[in-house]
């Protein structure tokens, strides 16, 4: 997919809310839309900038590539921030997504194998086991569907790589439909997005101490 020929059309729709206490907020991001504002003016519509029209001291934890929906969290102050970012530096959050990949993948694995960015071919990430940074993904086969040749997996990242699922779907030869980075063939998918979505996050709240699971199933 070539960047230059790429034309930013978010969705418009108001972003649904899924938890909001004083110190937190978590939003179901569509496909589509970017996580957080772009370097150009017709990039600046994203989930965070429209987090920020209602609360303006939020910050950024983590992101979503823009082709990717689901569960995105965001802080509400500083100190939210602060510590959220110490839990994601913990790995004491647990993140699941769910994913149309090509082909029938076996049960389950593990995926461990490093990534770097493709510098020629950015935004592409790349698998380099001398230079690469250490990356694992575990998979679980939830369904095969032998109409359209692919399996639905359960993905939980251990590592939070850029495009990690993406490319550790790939290198496996099992890429992600509709990914049009990775796949082979991303238009034949038979919908019109790539079937990647953030679909659990498990972590103990920071401030109430409370176990916090919040999860929100594809639409595909």
């Amino acid at each position: 997919m070539s960047t230059r020929n790429f034309i930013y059309q978010p969705p418009l729709a108001p972003l649904d809310v899924v938890f909001e206490d004083d110190d937190l907020i978590v939003i179901d991001k569509p496909a589509g839309l970017l996580s957080v504002m772009g370097r150009l003016a017709e990039h600046q519509d994203s989930a965070y900038l429209r987090i920020l029209k209602q609360h303006p001291a939020a910050k950024v934890i983590h992101r979503l590539d823009m082709a990717t929906s689901g569960l995105l969290l965001f802080a509400k102050h500083r100190q939210a921030e602060v510590a959220l970012s110490r839990i994601f530096q913990m790995r004491k959050i647990r993140k699941h997504y769910i994913a149309l990949v090509q082909g029938e993948l076996k049960a389950q694995g593990l995926v461990d194998v490093p990534l770097i960015t493709d510098w020629p071919n950015r935004p592409r990430q790349k698998v380099d086991f001398e230079q690469g940074k250490s990356a694992q993904t575990l998979y679980q086969l939830l369904q095969y569907d032998s109409q359209h040749h692919c399996s639905r997996v359960l993905l939980e990242p251990i590592t939070g790589r850029s495009h990690q699922l993406r490319v550790h779907m790939q290198h496996i030869g099992h890429p992600i439909m509709g990914d049009k980075l990775y796949h082979f063939d991303p238009f034949s998918f038979y919908l019109q997005r790539m079937a990647l979505h953030a679909t659990r996050l498990a972590l103990i709240h920071p401030f109430t101490g409370q176990d916090l699971v919040l999860e929100i199933q594809p639409a595909f």
